[in-house]
């Protein structure tokens, strides 16, 4: 395996899936541990660290603080349990996770993926019998891009915790403006019945994992929530690779 793993090098020398700089050190010697990407890149993946809020994620600016509910938290509990990243959604990262999704290189997903099973795999620990559900796409959007990013991360998730992966039962309805070019409160209203649940039997009764690429101010999450809730789920989680600051 080793000698094919070499002979695939010298034909396809390994490149950063970010940066596209080349991995070798010198011939046949990688420059870093990681299959995926450069030094500079990984110096660049910023984590989510404390302080934050321990219901939406969302990270303060001061560190003088512990975790503690941010102040939309506290006006208006939101329909999740808590929301994860183990990202901050700039530097690398933020480049990557824009090559992957409006870029149309879906392989960026097999690289960022095992980041988030890795972080899920600890954050998860005492969360047993979990459904994962990536955020969906409408069909418009999903024939224009050719993939769900969320379902590619989600598929790794799934496949590294071995956990039950549902892509079918929660849908988009209604085909909305990218959230990224809306404000706060333009993205509650944007997200507000766009999606439905075709099988309620699928979540009822059961704890609900959601995986998406991004939260910023979790419009979207919140609204899926709502939904699975209404619909019988136990408990709704978010799961994203990164997380936007304030």
């Amino acid at each position: 395996m080793t000698f094919f793993r070499q002979l695939v090098d010298i034909i396809y020398p390994p490149r950063c899936t970010i940066c596209g700089r080349f991995l070798w050190k010198r011939p046949l010697v990688r420059e870093t541990c990681s299959p995926f990407f450069c030094p500079d890149c990984v110096a660049e993946f910023r984590p989510l660290v404390s302080p934050l809020c321990p219901i939406c994620g969302q990270p303060f600016p001061s560190e003088a603080t512990g975790d503690h509910p941010c102040e939309d938290c506290l006006r208006k509990q939101p329909f999740y349990e808590a929301a994860w990243a183990p990202y901050r959604y700039e530097g690398a990262m933020l480049t990557g996770i824009h090559r992957l999704k409006y870029g149309s290189r879906s392989f960026v997903a097999d690289a960022l993926g095992p980041l988030l099973a890795q972080f899920a795999g600890i954050r998860l620990s005492g969360l047993n019998h979990l459904l994962i559900m990536p955020i969906p796409l409408h069909p418009k959007r999903l024939q224009e891009r050719g993939f769900n990013q969320s379902l590619l991360l989600a598929a790794h998730v799934s496949r590294a915790l071995h956990l039950d992966l549902d892509f079918l039962s929660l849908r988009r309805i209604r085909y909305t403006p990218p959230q990224t070019s809306l404000a706060k409160r333009e993205r509650k209203q944007n997200v507000r019945g766009a999606f439905e649940l075709i099988d309620r039997d699928a979540v009822k009764g059961r704890s609900i994992l959601l995986v998406d690429d991004v939260v910023t101010t979790g419009s979207t999450l919140n609204e899926c929530a709502r939904i699975l809730r209404q619909c019988g789920a136990k408990e709704v989680f978010g799961l994203s690779l990164a997380r936007t600051g304030r």
